[in-house]
């Protein structure tokens, strides 16, 4: 059976078992991030907010990532050991890693969406792992590139198929939420929208990925079977 099957099964019910913990992580810094937001909007002109803001976000989304991937480790055994503090400390020293990796993939698979649509896909599935390699293994950025791409190998129309599926399942959720949120003042629904969301999908995603690099470098490290006995 292929390593990719059933990933989705397996993280929906990882992520309703744990679902307390995992949401703190994603809910303390979504909230953070669109508070912060509010108030350089206020105190700042428009175009510097945005790009603050921009700044902010971009290192705080990183991070909660990486410390859902520390937090996913933490709880496949059955509990939580790892307090939300001592998770971010632990995930602190691959902070820079993972946010100049998840940079320099995010360029390369945007120009490839952008001029041929295919390399873009080809490169989403070969990095997909990029971050989970580099708290897990705590490897340096361009190490993780060619880490993903190794536990890849052999197993990419399997995990395509995963970040498909994935991906459709943000935009349902996004959809639905905008359609409840269409009552709300443009700003307040954009608040709402950017907690929510984040709060909800991020740690889903985070769980999907991270049982994905288990499954894949699990099919990669297994060992052979030992050869049959030679009949005398």
């Amino acid at each position: 059976m292929s390593p990719t099957q059933g990933v989705l099964g397996e993280a929906w019910g990882l992520y309703k078992s744990h679902w307390r913990h995992l949401l703190t992580f994603s809910f303390v810094v979504y909230v953070a991030v669109a508070l912060i937001g509010l108030l350089l909007a206020v105190i700042l002109e428009d175009w510097l907010a945005g790009l603050l803001a921009a700044g902010v976000s971009l290192v705080a989304v990183f991070w909660v990532q990486g410390a859902l991937v520390k937090a996913v480790e933490d709880v496949r055994d059955g509990r939580a050991d790892l307090s939300l503090q001592d998770t971010f400390d632990r995930v602190r020293p691959q902070l820079a890693a993972i946010i100049v990796g998840g940079i320099l993939a995010g360029i390369g698979i945007f120009l490839g969406l952008l001029l041929l649509v295919v390399p873009g896909l080809v490169l989403m599935t070969w990095w997909v792992l990029i971050i989970p390699v580099i708290i897990l293994e705590q490897r340096r950025a361009g190490e993780a590139f060619s880490r993903s791409r190794e536990l890849v190998r052999g197993y990419g129309w399997g995990v395509f198929g995963v970040i498909v599926l994935t991906i459709l399942i943000i935009i349902g959720f996004s959809i639905a939420l905008e359609i409840v949120l269409i009552p709300f003042a443009d700003w307040l629904g954009t608040f709402l929208s950017n907690v929510i969301s984040g709060t909800l999908v991020t740690p889903f995603i985070a769980v999907t990925w991270t049982l994905l690099y288990y499954r894949l470098r699990g099919a990669k490290e297994e060992p052979a079977a030992p050869a049959p006995a030679a009949t005398p």
